[in-house]
């Protein structure tokens, strides 16, 4: 599975912004997406992720700004952002894990939020 994400930027406090991620490949098999980010210095987190079925579940810290969304005909995973905050700034990464075990990952998307 390759994974390519797409959409990251500057933005100024307040906005919004759309990441996508499309995966290729092997892709029969893939059981949930997800939305990793990383800031300067910290760990990478998981912030919100899709099963199959359609179940999400998000952060705490992005719960009710971020909606992430699945369009399975096309294997891309979207993550809508709104009302970005400054310590939303991080590298975004896509995840796609296969068979429940097989850990995918994109290449990371810069997402700078700054006045």
């Amino acid at each position: 599975v390759q994974l390519q994400a797409s959409g990251g930027g500057l933005v100024q406090p307040g906005g919004s912004l759309r990441l996508s991620c499309a995966a290729t490949g092997v892709t029969f098999g893939i059981n949930a997406m997800a939305w990793y980010r990383q800031a300067p210095g910290k760990q990478r987190d998981v912030v919100a992720s899709i099963i199959t079925g359609g179940s999400t579940n998000y952060a705490e810290s992005v719960k009710g700004r971020f909606t992430i969304s699945r369009d399975n005909a096309k294997n891309t995973v979207y993550l809508q952002m709104n009302s970005l905050k400054p310590e939303d700034t991080a590298v975004y990464y896509c995840n796609a894990q296969r068979y429940y075990s097989q850990n995918f990952w994109g290449q990371g998307t810069l997402v700078t939020v700054s006045s």
